[in-house]
C-alpha cells in the first residue's frame, strides 16, 4: 500500500491551496487519515486528523484549515484557507490502512509537497 500526496505550490499570504492525499495497492480500507507538516529546522507536527466523521486540527490552524475525506476514493483532503508565511513547511499525509492481506492495520506516509507562502 502506498500514499500519493498532490496539491503543494507557492501561494501569497491570504491565499488558499487544497492538499490531497490519496491510498492504493493493496487497501481493503483506511481508517484514521491524517495531515502533518514540518518546517525547516523544526519537528514535524500534526495539523489535522480525521477519523469516521470526527475532526482535530492544531490551534494554529483552527479556523482556516478543513480537513476532509471521501472513502469512496480512499482520499484525505486539506483545504487550506487565510495562507500565513508560518504555514510554509512539507506537508505529509498519514494513514492507517487495512491491507486486504492482513488483518492489522499498518501506519503509511504520504512521500510530502511543498507549501510555501509569501509575505
Amino acid at each position: 500500500v502506498q500514499l500519493q500526496a498532490s496539491g503543494g505550490g507557492l501561494v501569497q499570504a491570504g491565499g488558499s491551496l487544497r492538499l490531497a492525499c490519496t491510498a492504493s495497492g493493496s487497501v481493503l480500507f483506511v481508517n484514521g487519515m491524517a495531515w502533518y507538516r514540518q518546517a525547516p529546522g523544526k519537528k514535524r507536527t500534526l495539523v489535522a486528523d480525521i477519523r469516521g466523521s470526527t475532526t482535530d486540527y492544531a490551534d494554529s490552524v483552527k479556523g482556516r484549515f478543513t480537513i476532509s475525506r471521501n472513502d469512496a476514493l480512499d482520499t484525505v483532503y486539506l483545504q487550506m484557507n487565510s495562507l500565513k508565511p508560518e504555514d510554509t513547511a512539507i506537508y505529509y499525509c498519514y494513514a492507517d490502512i487495512r491491507p486486504e492481506y492482513s488483518d492489522f492495520d499498518e501506519g503509511s506516509w504520504g512521500p510530502g509537497t511543498q507549501v510555501t507562502v509569501s509575505s
